[in-house]
C-alpha cells in the first residue's frame, strides 16, 4: 500500500511539472515573440456625463478634447497654452464602437516636432484642471474648447 501511496505522489509531480513546462513553452500576450514584443493597443473609452451627454476619453477614462481655434492639422495651442492644454500623443490605441479608426491620425507639432493625436483632422488635448476619470472641466471654456464625441461638428 505504501509503495502504490508512493508511485502515486511521485506520478503526480511529474505531471504537474509536465504541465508546467508546457505552460511555460506556449507564447503570452506579454512575451517577446519572434524578437518583438506583442504590443496591445489601448482602447480609448466613450463615456458619458450627465452634464454633456457621451463624450471621447483616454483609456483611463481622461476627457479629450478639441481646440476651435486650430485648423486641421494644424495647432494653435502653444507654449502658456500647452500648460493648461497638454497634448493627446498615445501612439497606440483601439477606437470605441461609434467612432471610425480612419478619422483619427496625427500631425507633427510646429513648436515641439513631436506627434499629437488628431480626430478629423484637429489636435485632441487634455485640460490640467481634469483631476480624475470622468471630469469634463473643461467643456465650453472660454467659448473654444470642447469635448469630442462622435457628432463633434468642426470649424472650417
Amino acid at each position: 500500500m505504501k509503495k502504490w501511496m508512493v508511485f502515486s505522489v511521485f506520478m503526480m509531480v511529474l505531471v504537474l511539472a509536465a504541465c508546467g513546462n508546457e505552460a511555460n513553452d506556449s507564447p503570452q500576450n506579454d512575451q517577446v515573440v519572434n524578437g518583438t514584443a506583442d504590443e496591445k493597443a489601448m482602447p480609448l473609452k466613450l463615456m458619458e456625463s450627465e452634464t454633456t451627454g457621451e463624450y471621447l476619453a483616454d483609456s483611463k477614462g481622461m476627457t479629450l478634447y478639441f481646440f476651435k481655434n486650430d485648423k486641421s492639422g494644424k495647432s494653435n495651442c502653444m507654449g502658456d497654452c500647452l500648460k493648461k492644454w497638454p497634448p493627446f500623443m498615445e501612439k497606440d490605441f483601439a477606437v470605441p464602437k461609434g467612432f471610425e479608426e480612419k478619422d483619427f491620425g496625427t500631425m507633427k507639432r510646429e513648436d515641439t516636432g513631436e506627434e499629437q493625436v488628431t480626430y478629423k483632422g484637429f489636435p485632441l488635448y487634455y485640460f490640467v484642471n481634469d483631476k480624475e476619470a470622468g471630469d469634463v472641466n473643461g467643456e465650453g471654456v472660454k467659448n473654444v474648447w470642447y469635448i469630442v464625441n462622435n457628432k463633434t461638428i468642426f470649424p472650417k
